[in-house]
């Protein structure tokens, strides 16, 4: 509701011809340019042996039930010493290996960041 009266009134201004007042402050390529730009989908990775379930399923094709197998082998035998060793959780092979290698680690910090939730997980849409 408050796009449409938004619009109404940028209408309204322009068929007036008014042009609003200059705003103060610094110029938007300034600002622009003192922003941190927001770090890329799918960029940074995830320590393996720290992550949560949660930081898990934002990996690609990770949904909760593999997230948690991760987590439950964790519990089980320890943690990782090498990559390679999530082929030995169930429901991982080396096709799923191979495509996430580049955002897992076993050390340091979960920077990894990836979809928020399935789209399972989303609330249903409303009309």
């Amino acid at each position: 509701m408050h796009i449409r009266a938004f619009l109404a009134a940028v209408v309204a201004v322009a068929a007036v011809g008014v042009r609003p007042a200059r705003a103060e402050g610094p110029p938007v390529a300034a600002v622009l340019a003192a922003t941190p730009a927001p770090a890329a989908v799918g960029a940074g990775t995830v320590n393996l042996n720290t992550a949560t379930v949660e930081e898990l399923i934002r990996l690609p094709g990770i949904g909760p039930a593999k997230a948690a197998a991760i987590a439950a082998f964790r519990q089980k035998h320890g943690g990782f010493s090498r990559i390679e060793d999530l082929d030995r959780v169930k429901g991982f092979g080396r096709k799923t290996l191979a495509r996430l290698r580049p955002n897992l680690s076993l050390s340091g910090p979960t920077t990894y960041v990836g979809k928020p939730h399935s789209s399972k997980e989303a609330p249903p849409r409303t009309k």
